[in-house]
């Protein structure tokens, strides 16, 4: 839905979004809750009624920052002793009421299953502040149904992209990774509730939806496999014969759902993006193995070959950590060895950092050195730029299609766009051009970002 009509008389919010494009996605279906409830999103935070900061914890660099943020946010009483402090999402889901304890003045700890408790306990919250008697409010229980709760969408004039939860929590409990604690068991929407919700975007002008989920392609592995095709591959079928809508994405999938039937779809949904991003984390046999991650380095390699045959102009992206316990020279080796061959056009190269209650804090390996995990993270980041800026003067010259989003977030004068492959490309068009399927030629690039010609436009 669109932005209701605000005015400076209604209670104020402002969101802050830490992390992952899920967290952006539940922060948007918690403003739209709180919109429906007569609160008007906050031009900053300093005017504003109510302050959430919906938080990430993947890494320990993210929970940091969302703890000394709420810090400063306490001096704004001083002006505003009403305002409303609360954390909401995986932080708060895994810290809970032990919250209250670490940040005096704390108003709510709302956790990943109860975003749809937010406007109440906002409320509550509230009255208690402008009573003269403030509380503390933690909801983060398990709530079944939950998944199905983000569904509302706070749209901006003229956007024509849209983020789709289809699926929340994870059951792979992957040795270095909090979110099976954070997010709960695997849950699956209902198909027709997606597909329902999708037709609805398309009515609004949405021309490109990306599917969210923790591990994507496992979506309702749990629901019939009809004419030897996965429920992920049945859902991707049914919004590509939706009318009005240009493009599909999704995000992130894990090797293990990469079957035939959802490889074949690069190759005969027509709206399917040409874009893949396929987590590796490492390219060593035994560290996958101690990951739990149920793939060996030759599968993957394999898995990506049989896309690249079906989709030879796929975009491929990764995850990798380095420093993971235990990790030798020989295993960064294999992992760097596995870059080189794959030729990724881009990834995000992360240091391992240790979450506590992962199988990997209890690891006997030896942990690596900061400055060790440091210097192999730039090694395979320099590698990555070097790859994609070979491959960016291949592009100089070619037409591509683009999908114009609006202004370039560093130069407001000029807009941005996205290809099939989901590489940004700027250029200098006007207002007409937003929202619309473009052919552009691509006249420059810095590896990772390609510049257009406008003039094709006139």
């Amino acid at each position: 839905m669109r932005t209701p009509r605000e005015n400076k008389d209604q209670p104020s919010v402002y969101l802050k979004t830490y992390g992952c494009q899920m967290n952006e996605r539940d922060s948007e279906q918690v403003l739209r809750q709180l919109q429906d409830r007569g609160y008007r999103a906050a031009g900053s935070e300093k005017e504003a009624d109510v302050i959430l900061l919906n938080t990430c914890s993947v890494r320990d660099l993210a929970e940091q920052k969302a703890l000394r943020k709420m810090v400063n946010l306490r001096a704004l009483r001083k002006k505003n002793p009403g305002v409303v402090l609360g954390f909401l999402g995986c932080m708060a889901q895994r810290r809970g009421g032990a919250l209250e304890k670490e940040m005096t003045g704390l108003d709510l700890v709302v956790g990943t299953q109860k975003f749809h408790r937010v406007p109440e306990l906002v409320e509550q919250a509230r009255q208690a502040r402008l009573g003269g008697r403030p509380g503390f409010w933690a909801e983060v229980a398990e709530e079944e149904g939950s998944e199905s709760t983000i569904r509302e969408h706070v749209l901006t004039p003229r956007q024509v992209t849209a983020f789709v939860s289809v699926m929340q929590g994870c059951d792979m409990h992957c040795s270095f990774c909090i979110v099976p604690t954070t997010r709960g068991q695997e849950r699956s929407r209902l198909m027709a509730e997606i597909v329902a919700e999708v037709r609805g975007l398309v009515g609004q002008g949405i021309r490109e939806v990306t599917l969210l989920g923790q591990i994507v392609n496992l979506y309702g592995r749990r629901m019939p496999i009809r004419e030897g095709k996965s429920a992920f591959v049945q859902l991707l079928e049914q919004l590509n014969q939706l009318e009005g809508l240009d493009r599909i994405r999704f995000t992130s999938p894990h090797p293990r759902g990469m079957k035939a039937d959802l490889i074949g779809c690069y190759g005969r949904l027509e709206k399917l993006c040409e874009h893949l991003h396929l987590p590796v984390q490492s390219g060593s046999d035994r560290i996958l193995k101690q990951m739990g991650r149920g793939y060996t380095a030759e599968q993957y390699r394999r898995i990506v070959d049989q896309v690249r045959q079906t989709c030879p102009e796929i975009g491929l992206t990764t995850d990798v950590i380095v420093g993971y316990p235990g990790e030798t020279e020989a295993d960064f080796e294999a992992t760097r060895k596995l870059m080189e061959e794959v030729d990724f056009d881009n990834g995000f190269i992360f240091r391992y950092s240790p979450r506590e209650g992962t199988r990997a804090t209890k690891e006997t390996g030896t942990p690596v050195p900061e400055k060790v995990k440091e210097e192999r993270n730039q090694e395979l980041l320099l590698l990555l730029t070097r790859r994609a800026e070979a491959k960016a003067q291949k592009r100089v010259g070619n037409l591509v299609e683009i999908l114009v989003e609006g202004p370039s977030k560093t130069n407001q004068s000029r807009l941005t766009g996205r290809t099939r492959q989901n590489r940004p490309v700027v250029f200098e068009g006007g207002e007409r051009h937003r929202g619309q399927l473009l052919q552009v030629r691509i006249t420059a690039s810095t590896g990772f970002t390609d510049y257009a010609d406008p003039s094709i436009l006139d």
